[in-house]
């Protein structure tokens, strides 16, 4: 797919992007967000509370500014184990083939970054584990309106709580945690009612050459790659109101009057 970058943001080419439909027509409509995260990716949290803050700062330059996010499945390491056994150093050293001390010293600077967004990691706590139900239980809590709450819940579970998130038991009781049916969670799980909406998910991250997360893509033209700052969060999403306005031939409130009108 054609695309410009400049720094850590690519801009698509062609406006309409696969996979996503065409730009909203009135400014004052939601921004469409699609992150691509892993359940078991630190960075992913951290960049989760920087979009997070960088969407407060959009929202609140005002004049309906408001974003719509949906999450998307990646596996970073598919081809990991539900029952690792060791912890994460222990993953990381293996993975990269660096020492045990040279990890131990990796997690601790990502540690210290998480707390700087308030999130106290545990990574001697850690249960490593294959995260492809995780997706799962993501895609089954939307369709039951509630993804945002389960992407949530999953990620405090396995990096600050030190729950297991690969177990089709310990996934039903997270799923309940947030007012979905705990028996229901398990059936689904146990079917892999939505294992196909994760291989969709993986698929089109391959069409637009995503090779890690985080990864957001933006209004569908504008992907932003990595844990940014809320700045850059909030600049590109200003970009997109800027480009909106432009396109619409005026402010939220030519576009709610046209509205009105039709």
């Amino acid at each position: 797919m054609p695309a410009a970058r400049v720094g850590s943001v690519v801009r698509w080419t062609r406006r309409n992007s696969p996979g996503f439909p065409p730009v909203a027509p009135f400014v004052s409509e939601p921004i469409k967000i699609d992150i691509w995260s892993d359940v078991a990716c630190p960075w992913c949290y951290i960049g989760k509370r920087k979009f997070e803050s960088g969407a407060g700062l959009f929202a609140g330059s005002g004049d309906g500014r408001d974003v719509e996010i949906e999450y998307h499945s990646f596996e970073l390491s598919p081809d990991t184990p539900v029952d690792f056994e060791g912890n994460e150093a222990d993953y990381l050293a293996e993975h990269k083939g660096i020492s045990r001390e040279q990890a131990a010293e990796m997690l601790d600077r990502v540690t210290t970054i998480a707390s700087q967004v308030g999130l106290d990691y545990d990574f001697p706590h850690i249960q490593h584990t294959n995260t492809v139900k995780a997706h799962q239980l993501v895609h089954y809590a939307k369709s039951h309106g509630k993804q945002l709450e389960a992407k949530e819940r999953l990620l405090k579970a396995y990096f600050v709580e030190g729950k297991h998130v690969g177990r089709i038991d310990d996934l039903a009781e997270l799923a309940a945690e947030i007012g979905l049916d705990r028996r229901d969670a398990a059936r689904s799980l146990a079917e892999d009612e939505y294992l196909a909406d994760v291989r969709a998910d993986q698929a089109l991250a391959q069409e637009y050459g995503i090779q890690g997360v985080p990864f957001f893509v933006i209004d569908g033209k504008y992907g932003v790659s990595g844990a940014q700052e809320a700045a850059t969060f909030a600049q590109v999403l200003e970009q997109v109101w800027s480009e909106r306005a432009a396109a619409t031939g005026g402010t939220a409130e030519a576009a709610d009057a046209a509205e009105v009108q039709a």
